[in-house]
């Protein structure tokens, strides 16, 4: 490996998650460790000149020059968390609507980080109208997605308009159409000299599509659930991570895992025990809020709000459970003479939560550091001052996402109501009635309804 390419840094230094100290070392180190392997690696890159980041302008601006590296990144990355905590309440203040917007917007983001690394990788910037039908293959694949929410949540309102109509009703065949026409622009625009660049850089698009579409898909479908199926899964992330960095930066002596070799085991146990006790009380405040606990309903089309009122399902009403024995007989030492709690069903489903969080979560990251390893990148970017990109922010919360909607359809979910409601409206008047003579029927072979008229 020559000088220059040992040399080459990319934009921005941020702190590792569990050490705070700065990565350029842990840079060094992986090059080292990987000259062995370089004939695996894609084609050498021009060094590209160094360029003030983000971070080094904030770390001037902020009067912090006297402390040490170490410092100085704990006081960036821990404004800038902050930061991103206060949006994130302003967003749940928002509602539905704002945490849906966001969360198509670190879509876009991180789509356009992970495809400029390819890029930048495989020199393909003159690959010809390659940009465009990557952006395009993004369309197709948010359409075809977003299209199946927007068929169950707002397809009897759309369908009033003669403009969407065969957009909602031909959804998956105009989607297919629409990907068609991509793919066969992209075999027109083959160029014999370049036939390996441009099939490499269809792959890496397709699997950026999968990681990152799909997985915001789930997280729109986790919000029309509950904002609590959305919010509490992302605080544990975010607790999960700070307090690995915490316990990380002043306890931190044992390394973890060679992807990752200043993630230590002192951050990643103490992260776990913080991450279970953090969302037990979490889900037990959000519990007691219908605003967090109903499904989303969109309210329309003459009022085009939400609605986020219902009788609260049993998983989130207070029960009363009786301790196990051996519970009993420690918090007996204690002097505490109690033999049942009273505790919400949803506590106990956030300790399963928790515990992939911390577990499984940091994989999440612990994948983007490899990633990053084999293309000698520090951060996918650098518009976090103190953190990178927004993929080395979410990279933990795509696969929570993920996990949250797989648990969620497997052992909690039930029916949607609002669901169901729009599926009948969008039937023709006829197939309405007999839906509406067999519900009728069904209730009152229950005895939920009395007929007090005649057929």
């Amino acid at each position: 490996m020559s000088a220059p390419e040992t040399e080459r840094r990319p934009q921005g230094v941020i702190a590792n998650e569990d050490t705070g100290e700065s990565s350029d070392d842990q840079i060094l180190d992986e090059q080292k460790d990987e000259e062995s392997d370089a004939g695996d690696q894609p084609g050498p890159v021009d060094p590209a000149p160094p360029q003030e980041g983000l971070t080094d302008t904030v770390e001037k601006a902020l009067p912090i020059s006297s402390l040490t590296p170490r410092w100085r990144n704990w006081v960036i990355r821990g404004f800038f968390g902050m930061m991103m905590v206060v949006g994130f309440f302003w967003l749940i203040w928002g509602g539905p609507f704002y945490l849906t917007f966001a969360v198509m917007t670190v879509q876009l983001k991180c789509f356009q980080e992970i495809i400029s690394i390819g890029h930048k990788v495989y020199q393909s910037h003159d690959l010809p109208w390659f940009r465009t039908l990557q952006w395009y293959f993004l369309l197709c694949a948010n359409y075809f997605f977003y299209g199946e929410t927007i068929t169950d949540y707002f397809g009897h309102f759309l369908q009033r308009e003669e403009f969407f109509r065969p957009l909602i009703k031909y959804r998956r065949f105009v989607a297919f159409t629409m990907y068609v026409a991509g793919f066969c622009m992209f075999v027109l625009t083959l160029v014999k000299r370049h036939y390996l660049k441009q099939f490499t850089m269809f792959g890496w698009t397709h699997i950026t599509l999968l990681i990152v579409v799909t997985q915001s898909h789930l997280i729109i479908q986790n919000i029309f659930e509950g904002l609590i199926w959305l919010i509490v899964p992302v605080s544990m992330v975010i607790c999960n991570d700070v307090m690995a960095y915490i316990f990380g930066f002043f306890f931190g002596r044992t390394s973890l895992i060679k992807l990752s070799p200043k993630k230590t085991w002192e951050g990643f146990i103490g992260a776990f025990f913080s991450t279970l006790l953090f969302g037990w009380l979490l889900a037990y405040f959000m519990s007691g809020y219908e605003y967090f606990v109903c499904p989303v309903e969109f309210v329309g089309p003459s009022e085009y709000s939400w609605m986020m009122e219902c009788t609260p399902a049993p998983l989130f009403q207070l029960t009363e459970y009786t301790l196990p024995l051996w519970l009993q007989g420690i918090l007996h030492v204690m002097g505490l003479m109690w033999k049942t709690v009273n505790i919400y069903p949803f506590q106990i489903h956030s300790i399963y939560l928790a515990t992939f969080a911390s577990l499984i979560g940091p994989f999440g990251g612990f994948f983007a550091s490899g990633f990053k390893r084999a293309f000698k990148i520090k951060d996918f970017a650098d518009v976090i001052p103190g953190h990178g990109g927004m993929v080395d922010r979410f990279d933990c919360q795509y696969l929570m996402a993920t996990f949250v909607h797989v648990y969620h359809h497997s052992f909690i979910r039930a029916p949607n109501p609002g669901k169901i409601v729009q599926q009948v409206l969008a039937l023709r008047p006829d197939l309405q009635l007999v839906v509406f003579n067999k519900l009728k029927q069904h209730l009152l072979d229950a005895g939920l309804v009395e007929n007090s008229c005649s057929s």
